[in-house]
């Protein structure tokens, strides 16, 4: 479809209908969700399990989404979807990301595998494959209006928050992913995040609910697994982050149907993006977009484009600051909107045309050092291009007993020994004023990551501080 079709009155009004007919029984209920594995037709069985399960118990309150497994996910997703409790879904499956979502939601009860060890007092509910014994009832076929899910983000940059999704929002752009990627019941997709990150969540889970496509059951994160994986399975769709990309440079995924893959969660630098590409002749869609935002725009650098393209339902305008400005049916509700509708994103943008940009840095990595202005992707790019440095990261850390702030840089090395701090130090000296200086250069062989690929902060912080 072209951007016309996209935007035009008929499509958007089909995103109903559409969920309705998912909710009723798609035309692919014979087709296997899991790769080799369980149906489409299973997966609704369970939801309809889960869902008079919840009638019957007279529970309605939000419920945590404890679970790795994408039959346990998909069905808790589509009991949501027909009216059954609003889901929560935890940054991580740690005791510590568990207890912090209930000291922020006071949440009762959990569906999670008997493993998972709970916070005190939380409620275990039975899992879909206890409750299939019961009578088999039909969804309702109507979608639920308003928020769904919540999102608790694990304050990569911050402190953590939650966003609310609604069934548009969620559902909306899992069918707008498979419309725009021509992706069906023909494909295999394999993932190498966690459906507990909305990235994983969207691409691994709802993805192929809405399109009839089968998923991988496991979530491999080793180079060597996530080869075999995608080879063995003859994976045609691959989801990845760009810690995995990097990973997995000089390696191939080769697989004969493989022919797109997909990179989100932070920026995917050009030196793992082009060994991917080169080692498996496929390219990488890379989404751009916030857990809040939902998708915004793409790019696949192996057909030539440096820019991002604006998604196709998605309008979008540059600030007088260069900041960019989205207006979009992915937008969580709690969002903050000017007159126009528009939510004010925190990056800076260089307009090429009215559908492309290129990405400038973020709005708030301009912080004050000294009184001036620094700006910390800047010193980033910088430091990047130095021989022997893989990765960087430019952080602002509060000066002691001050409102000021300084600069400390944490550089993964292409090679064990080959760069050294002071010189480092010296070559930034020589083209950075004083104050914008790092004052820390701690470098290390992997920058700290998440499970779902995103910087560590707390472990680059202790890294920092030693």
């Amino acid at each position: 479809m072209n951007r016309d079709d996209y935007r035009s009155t008929t499509f958007i009004q089909q995103y109903t209908s559409q969920a309705s007919t998912l909710l009723r029984g798609p035309t692919w209920l014979e087709q296997p969700f899991i790769c080799d594995g369980i149906r489409h037709a299973q997966v609704h069985q369970q939801a309809a399990q889960l869902y008079w399960h919840y009638m019957d118990t007279g529970h309605s309150s939000p419920i945590c989404l404890a679970s790795e497994d994408k039959t346990v996910c998909a069905a808790a997703l589509l009991a949501a979807l027909a009216g059954g409790p609003p889901l929560l879904l935890p940054y991580a499956l740690s005791p510590r990301a568990l207890t912090a979502l209930q000291t922020a939601t006071a949440y009762t009860h959990a569906l999670a595998s008997p493993e998972l060890e709970l916070p005190a007092g939380i409620e275990r509910l039975p899992l879909p494959t206890e409750l299939s014994g019961q009578e088999s009832r039909p969804l309702p076929h109507k979608p639920v209006q308003g928020a769904m899910l919540y999102l608790f983000t694990g304050g990569s940059t911050g402190a953590p928050q939650l966003w609310s999704k609604t069934a548009a929002n969620l559902f909306g752009e899992a069918l707008f992913i498979a419309a725009h990627h021509g992706i069906g019941t023909q494909d295999r997709i394999a993932a190498t995040i966690a459906p507990y990150h909305i990235y994983g969540l969207l691409y691994s889970v709802l993805l192929p609910l809405v399109s009839g496509a089968a998923v991988l059951a496991e979530t491999p994160s080793f180079p060597e697994e996530i080869s075999e994986a995608v080879r063995a399975n003859r994976i045609s769709i691959f989801i990845s982050v760009p810690a995995h990309y990097r990973a997995l440079q000089g390696k191939s995924c080769v697989s004969p149907d493989l022919r797109l893959a997909f990179s989100s969660a932070g920026m995917l630098d050009a030196t793992s993006n082009q060994a991917f590409c080169q080692a498996n002749q496929v390219g990488i869609a890379e989404i751009y977009g916030s857990t809040e935002t939902g998708g915004i725009a793409c790019r696949n650098r192996f057909l030539g484009e440096e820019h991002f393209t604006v998604l196709p339902l998605v309008d979008w305008q540059p600030s007088h600051e260069k900041r960019l400005m989205v207006r979009s049916p992915f937008l969580s509700p709690e969002l903050p909107l000017d007159a126009a509708g528009y939510f004010h994103t925190a990056d800076r943008v260089a307009a090429q045309d009215d559908a492309r940009f290129f990405l400038l840095g973020r709005a708030d990595l301009v912080v004050k050092v000294a009184g001036k202005r620094v700006d910390m992707e800047a010193i980033r790019l910088l430091i990047q291009e130095q021989p022997g440095v893989r990765e960087a990261l430019v952080l602002a850390l509060p000066a002691t007993g001050s409102r000021e702030n300084h600069i400390a840089a944490v550089v993964a090395e292409s090679k064990p020994g080959i760069v050294e701090a002071e010189a480092l130090r010296r070559v930034l000296g020589q083209q950075l004023e004083p104050y914008a200086l790092p004052r820390v250069i701690k470098i290390v062989a992997q920058i700290p990551v998440k499970a779902n690929g995103k910087y560590d902060r707390e472990a680059i912080l202790a890294l920092v501080a030693a």
